[in-house]
């Protein structure tokens, strides 16, 4: 009987490595040995796939439906090794809170690049898949919570349209945790479209070699901005593509609410996609000042510190490009800063062409800015729930709308500012129900609202799976709105505590 097992076992691996269907081409490997180092995941005792994202599987063009269960949970747990995977640590930098430190994937082990059916490369990553060389005292090993909770955002900024890395499986793992407490174990299946980041051109200087900068550069821009290349100087190109990047997706951020939490360098990403949801979070009530990270106690990384934060960060990818930029120093950075300088009209454009469309407006007028910044001053003012106040000015419009989803409009500051928004709306040619549609798609009805991320986490966590599956399905379609998702517009109740939230390692 042990034998049979046994054979049964390798079967499985076999199958599992190459029934998916998996395309790897890893062109990150081809890099100096210096970026990376070759690991293997840690067996674990009892993988067990709990959650695997079956648009996102044909999205890849994997062949989601011939895997079973027993190969899946050998597969996404890094017990198997797919035919044509190699996989590797990375190395990178970050400057963490302000502080520089030489870093690399302490519990993240790359697969490889997976090319799909239409020739999109995608990085395969196993989170929480054992020590290397990077663990630094580290386990190497994550919690089944974090791994849920990133599930849960990532595929809940992608529904939102926001550029982001996704989730492909959770898998536990059979083993325990051990944090302030001991916990469940589990591995993510991370997708994204690459894992370069500011910190990987942080550590590419390190080395005080140009060319190590330049081949990382040249690869970057080959892989993500292939435009750049025949440009007049590509590696400036390079750094206006990642600025513009940057601007745009922090817009989209502050624009539903959206706290990242820890925006250190190393959590970055070069091509402009959301990565690393550790201590993120959502807002409820407005305030600019809103800090959610255990970790952050000084407000560094508070919701309205985001842009210029984002512009620090892209301050220190600019030093590292300077010499790739201009051969004399000081002409290298003039033109870096040149760039940078950028940043803020960028960002100022972005976020307010995303706020004018919450407000269901298509032209541009002069005072926009001051309509939109009056509207965040009522909302601060009167603790105004971010998401149900934008969606509920739509119904505030429509006659025919449910008045529960109207939010907070009877303070009189708040019914100043109504009049003047709806002078503006009459100054333009499109209907008021051309503009309540385009509020109605630009502004959700739902978000992960903090309280019910926890409760689906801690319903997993007792082994109960069906909280969270009816969040992720509501979640997927953010913009929909019905009597049966009115529970999930609910902001917490008040407590004693403020919510915090924890990195997870």
């Amino acid at each position: 009987m042990k034998d049979s097992k046994q054979d049964l076992n390798e079967a499985l691996k076999k199958i599992s490595a190459t029934s998916l269907g998996w395309n790897f081409d890893n062109s990150y490997t081809r890099l100096p040995k210096a970026f990376f180092v070759k690991q293997k995941p840690t067996p674990v005792k009892a993988p067990h796939i709990v959650l695997f994202n079956q648009p996102l599987a044909a999205t890849l063009g994997l062949n989601a439906e011939a895997i079973l269960e027993d190969e899946a949970s050998l597969a996404f747990s890094g017990n198997t090794i797919p035919v044509g995977a190699e996989p590797i640590a990375q190395a990178y930098a970050g400057h963490q809170f302000g502080h520089l430190n030489m870093l690399g994937d302490g519990r993240a082990i790359l697969l490889g690049e997976h090319l799909t059916p239409e020739a999109n490369r995608y990085d395969i990553q196993l989170k929480g898949a054992g020590v290397t060389a990077y663990s630094r005292r580290g386990d190497g090993r994550a919690a089944l919570g974090p791994m849920l909770r990133e599930y849960i955002i990532s595929e809940a900024m992608h529904a939102l349209g926001i550029p982001t890395t996704r989730s492909l499986a959770v898998v536990t793992t059979g083993e325990s945790v051990y944090r302030d407490s001991i916990l469940p174990g589990a591995i993510l299946t991370r997708v994204a479209s690459s894992h370069i980041r500011v910190g990987t051109f942080q550590f590419a200087a390190s080395h005080d070699d140009p060319e190590i900068i330049r081949t990382l550069a040249d690869y970057t821009l080959n892989r993500h901005f292939p435009e750049c290349i025949g440009t007049e100087n590509k590696y400036l190109s390079l750094l206006n593509a990642v600025i513009d990047h940057q601007a745009k997706l922090i817009a989209q951020w502050m624009q539903v609410g959206f706290i990242h939490g820890v925006m250190n360098t190393d959590n970055m990403s070069i091509c402009g996609e959301s990565i690393d949801f550790g201590p993120c979070a959502f807002m409820d009530s407005y305030d600019p000042a809103t800090v959610f990270s255990s970790i952050d106690q000084q407000g560094r990384y508070a919701f309205g510190n985001q842009p210029p934060i984002a512009q620090w960060n892209l301050t220190r990818f600019a030093e590292t490009l300077l010499p790739l930029i201009h051969q004399d120093v000081e002409e290298a950075i003039r033109l870096a800063e040149k760039a940078l300088r950028a940043f803020a009209d960028k960002y100022q454009q972005y976020w307010l062409a995303g706020m004018r469309a919450k407000l269901g407006l298509f032209t541009e007028a002069p005072d926009d800015l001051a309509l939109v910044e009056e509207l965040l001053s009522c909302m601060k003012k009167n603790r105004m729930d971010y998401t149900n106040t934008f969606r509920g000015l739509s119904s505030s419009l429509n006659a025919n709308a449910p008045t529960a989803a109207q939010g907070n409009i009877d303070t009189p500051d708040f019914i100043t500012w109504q009049q003047q928004w709806n002078k503006r709306l009459s100054s333009q040619t499109k209907s008021l129900d051309d503009a309540i549609a385009l509020m109605l798609k630009t502004n959700p009805a739902v978000i992960p609202r903090n309280h019910q991320v926890e409760a689906a986490l801690s319903a997993a966590e007792s082994g109960d799976f069906t909280v969270q599956e009816k969040l992720l399905e509501v979640l997927s379609q953010p913009f929909k709105e019905d009597a049966s998702r009115a529970s999930y517009r609910m902001p917490p109740l008040p407590t004693a505590m403020p919510y915090k939230t924890f990195c997870g390692t």
